[in-house]
């Protein structure tokens, strides 16, 4: 029954960002629960979503058993109808159920005034010469009698358009009781209401009625528009298109829905079209001065300072005082803490659009000759874009490498890369070139710095690429050195094929000889460049110099950048060795503010214990890491974001897989591409490993792989899992053989993750032999063992100057031979006697167990439960199995506890046999009833304190002990104690 409600061209299928504002409405209304009743009065800016909220509870009423009627106010300025929207709902009455208008007609005679074509015109005069109170009643009658067979629920829409008759009327409503259930909706403009408005005073008298409820509707969080705008976007985008499109939106639409709906229907958006017209419409009440003002602030962009409008203007220090104060009424303009802002940036966009060319050239001309000269304060990057669209492009090219600067020294790199690129494409042009007192190679290198820092170090690769192309003849030596130097730089922190070593070398070369900082700073990232090829001895070579250079000509941050690459290199000693001198490092460059080295030095600390799976000090490390880059607005700069990843790494290893989620949830810090993709590849094996299908997203990685390695390691590992949970044996082979191949590529052919690779790849095959033919399963033998002896030939191959091959890479290799005695032992293809396919796993379990991967120590729990099953040992598969289950609970890895229900064994602890004990749990037994607490223990077997309480917890489970004493007593008791 509800009548016709004004919708948007472009309408969302499902309403999207407002459910708790939709339940707080129908709440207060009793509709859905409660008492049917009450009055809302619903506010928000103009297309925030209030009509489309207005629907929703209609039909949510509806579904209800409620009658829904609906007036509208409409804007006639000086015109308005009175009493129009109760015109409105009494036409619908009269379609609908006219037996009810016509008995309360004939006992409230007034009514017949509001019949549609009846309309009252000159509302004072009629006024007088009707009682309102008569006509009143009569409304107030009519609305209970039609809620007496179900309840009613009015809708009047926006009443900031309402004449004062239908505000009175309203007011007379809200304030006396019905006799039947009878729900009242106002909504208005929230924005429309400037000082002066009418309907302004009269909420603050409705709100204060015990009966009336106030709901706002603010601006759609960015997470809704991106839904709203997938619902609405044209067919036939693309993905990249429709990413661009939605963020465009989110960026220009403020979480306004009509703009949405608006922008995203145009589907290009940088053309307002209709929706320019709509917004210039409240630009067309304002006066001459006060248009004047709000032409000239757009300019300015979405704020302007007083100061600024006083010196550009052209007005008197009144006129314009008038014009802001109009346009302030008027809702154009909002005044916040001396400056003004546009009440929505696409007003603002609309208002400079419909600026003349001439015009919008001649006002940027007035604001950057106002900064300039200092009239008016303002930043460099203000000035720059003002010069350039005033056409005056020399100004700009300084402004723009002042820019640069500015947005360097408060942690801006992306800024900072985009003011110097400007400036650098200033620069083309050759007659600006000669005026220009600019050293282009330090301006490139500037560019490029800033481009790496900000984590896009591809695109500093190709700036430099492209500028040493174009280098006159005539460059010094040293300017190329400059250039060289930066590209290897950033070469260093790619997967390329291109060798970083052989550029910083020749930008050694090329360096001037003697006591040149710009030689010291090539012997440093030279040696720095080294130290990651693994090429030590030159590196230790070429950081001594570089140290002693810089220490010679007093560069505090080169300093501290040498002796973090000579301390890494102490890696060839014992590791407390190299903590030590990284710890050094790190104070030095902190205390000299040295960012970029103390950043290096924390995340390579964090390595350090996180190779030597240290995980609370890795922790510790790589979160100091993080803040210390936040700080410095470098999120994604070179080592900054690498400690996000690792420590994501390492919270997954230890089964904190909501904190993964959490940690890698960054689009509010706009990560570039392959920042993303790594951190995403986390999210996924979290996700996958709780059972959601995400071949699509896992697929959509692969475009990656050549320009990150650790994408495509992260990535295959999904694809493999992918392909053995749909069946398919030859797509998990080719999974792991197109990863070698693309790793063996860009690193070389025995990189040690490839461990790891080759594992996960046999343990999914091992889950389908057991579907598979005779022929096939020998077929299948012959791939894993091929893909073991790739495993073991990382081993021999593998070369580090610690010579440490840390717990994780243990815990891989022996997971390999494991999983490969497993297929041999199902497919009975020499198959490995029993007792030494037990020991392989329990070695397994152990050292995951020792290592701390969570998941991977359950999921090697549940493999040898299901081998002591097979085998007849059903007390010591329920022990392991019950320890899997209890894993995979807490991570709610369903995929696994699946695979443990397969095995048919519910939990069942205390009943294990005693020799299921570990040799590990058993030598930690003997401590524990010594007395021994966790920490002592974990000093004396060396091994953290973590471990030792989960290997505490598996004793008590084992031997069905409630705690330790009682745990000694039962292990004497049972001669488990030597």
């Amino acid at each position: 029954m509800m009548g016709r409600m004004a919708t948007p061209r472009t309408t969302p299928t499902v309403m999207v960002g407002r459910d708790a504002e939709l339940d707080e409405v129908a709440s207060s209304l009793g509709v859905g629960g409660g008492e049917p009743g009450g009055v809302v009065l619903l506010s928000g800016d103009a297309g925030v979503g209030k009509t489309r909220l207005l629907m929703e509870l209609r039909d949510r009423a509806l579904a209800e058993g409620w009658q829904v009627l609906a007036g509208h106010c409409l804007d006639f300025g000086d015109s308005a109808l009175p009493y129009l929207p109760f015109s409105e709902v009494i036409g619908r009455l009269l379609v609908d159920r006219p037996d009810v208008v016509e008995k309360v007609a004939t006992t409230h005679p007034a009514l017949a005034r509001l019949k549609p074509g009846r309309r009252m015109i000159g509302a004072d005069e009629d006024a007088s010469a009707l009682d309102r109170g008569d006509l009143f009643e009569a409304v107030h009658a009519l609305l209970g009698t039609a809620a007496g067979q179900a309840p009613l629920l009015l809708v009047v829409e926006d009443t900031h358009w309402a004449d004062r008759s239908t505000r009175d009327m309203l007011s007379f409503l809200f304030s006396r009781p019905f006799s039947a259930p009878v729900g009242v909706v106002a909504s208005y403009r929230s924005d429309d209401l400037h000082r002066r408005h009418p309907l302004r005073r009269q909420v603050a008298e409705w709100s204060r009625l015990r009966e009336v409820d106030r709901v706002a509707l603010s601006p759609l969080p960015d997470d809704a528009v991106r839904a709203l705008v997938a619902q609405l976007a044209p067919a036939g985008l693309d993905a990249k298109e429709l990413a661009g499109l939605t963020q465009d939106v989110v960026d220009r639409a403020d979480g306004n829905a009509f703009f949405v709906e608006e922008l995203t229907s145009a589907a290009t958006v940088g053309d307002l079209g209709d929706l320019a017209d709509v917004l210039l419409v409240r630009l067309d009440r304002l006066d001459d001065t006060a248009r004047q003002v709000v032409r000239t602030a757009s300019v300015s962009g979405r704020k302007v300072a007083h100061d600024m409008l006083e010196v550009v203007s052209g007005l008197d220090a009144a006129a314009l005082d008038e014009g802001l104060r109009r346009a302030v009424e008027m809702n154009v303009l909002v005044a916040e803490h001396g400056r003004y802002a546009f009440r929505h940036a696409l007003l603002a966009e609309a208002v400079y659009d419909d600026l003349l060319p001439g015009e919008r050239v001649r006002l940027h001309g007035r604001y950057a000759a106002a900064l300039r000269d200092g009239a008016a304060r303002g930043a460099a990057a203000e000035l720059a874009r003002h010069a350039r669209l005033a056409t005056d492009l020399d100004l700009a090219l300084d402004a723009s490498i002042r820019a640069g600067h500015e947005a360097s020294s408060v942690g801006g790199p992306d800024e900072a890369a985009y003011h110097y690129q400007q400036a650098l494409e200033l620069l083309a042009e050759p007659s600006r070139f000669a005026r220009a007192d600019v050293e282009v190679s330090k301006l490139v290198v500037q560019a490029a710095d800033a481009l790496n820092a900000s984590g896009d170090a591809e695109r500093a690769v190709a700036l430099i690429d492209a500028h040493l192309e174009r280098l006159p003849e005539d460059t010094t030596d040293a300017a190329r050195s400059r250039m060289l130097m930066a590209q290897a730089n950033a070469l260093y922190v790619i997967e390329t094929v291109r060798d970083p070593a052989a550029v910083s070398a020749r930008a050694v070369e090329l360096a001037p000889e003697g006591d040149s900082p710009l030689r010291a700073r090539a012997l440093a990232v030279h040696a720095r460049v080294l130290a990651g090829g693994g090429r030590y001895d030159e590196a230790q070579a070429a950081g001594m110099d570089a140290l002693a250079l810089a220490e010679k000509l007093q560069l505090s941050d080169l300093v501290a950048d040498a002796v973090t690459t000579l301390s890494l290199l102490k890696k060839a000693g014992p590791k407390e060795g190299l903590r030590a001198a990284l710890g050094d490092a790190v104070a030095q460059a902190e205390a000299t503010g040295a960012v970029l080295s103390e950043v290096r030095g924390r995340f390579l600390l964090g390595r350090s214990y996180e190779d030597w799976a240290e995980f609370a000090e890795a922790e510790r490390w790589f979160r100091s890491t993080i803040d210390v880059a936040l700080a410095a607005g470098l999120p994604w700069a070179p080592y900054a974001f690498e400690a996000r990843w690792q420590l994501a790494w390492v919270l997954h290893v230890q089964g904190r897989w909501d904190d993964v989620l959490t940690l890698t949830d960054v689009a509010d810090l706009t990560p570039p591409a392959i920042p993303r993709a790594l951190l995403d590849s986390i999210r996924l094996l979290v996700r996958q490993a709780r059972g959601e299908d995400i071949t699509a997203e896992v697929q959509a990685l692969r475009r990656l792989w050549e320009r990150e390695g650790g994408i495509a390691i992260q990535s295959a590992e999904l694809q493999t899992v992918c392909a053995g949970r749909s069946g398919d044996a030859a797509a998990v082979l080719a999974a792991y053989d197109e990863a070698v191949t693309v790793l063996g590529r860009i690193w070389h052919e025995w990189f040690s993750a490839r461990v790891r690779l080759a594992a996960v790849a046999v343990a999914e095959l091992a889950a389908l032999v057991p579907r598979m033919s005779a022929a096939e399963r020998e077929r299948v033998v012959v791939d894993v063992e091929r893909l073991h002896g790739d495993g073991h030939t990382v081993l021999e191959r593998y070369a580090d100057p610690s010579g440490h091959w840390g717990p994780e890479g243990r815990a891989w290799v022996k997971r390999l031979d494991a999983e490969t005695l497993r297929v041999r032992w199902l497919a009975g293809v020499d198959a490995p006697p029993l007792d030494v396919l037990l020991e392989v796993w329990r070695e397994t379990v152990q050292l995951f167990d020792d290592f701390g991967h969570v998941h991977e120590t359950a999921r090697s729990r549940a493999a040898l439960a299901a081998i002591l099953r097979a085998t007849g040992d059903v007390a010591a598969g329920r022990v392991e199995a019950d320890l899997a289950r209890d894993a995979a609970r807490a991570l709610g890895a369903r995929p696994l506890l699946e695979t443990l229900a397969a095995l048919g064994s519910g939990p069942a602890r205390g009943d294990a046999a005693p020799d299921t004990l570990t040799a590990r749990e058993a030598e930690i037994l003997a401590h524990v009833a010594e007395g021994r607490s966790n920490g002592e223990i974990a000093k004396q077997l060396f091994i953290s304190a973590k471990t030792v309480s989960v290997h505490v917890s598996n004793i008590l489970a084992k031997l069905g002990a409630s705690g330790r004493t009682e745990a000694a007593a039962i292990a004497r008791r049972r001669g488990l104690l030597s």
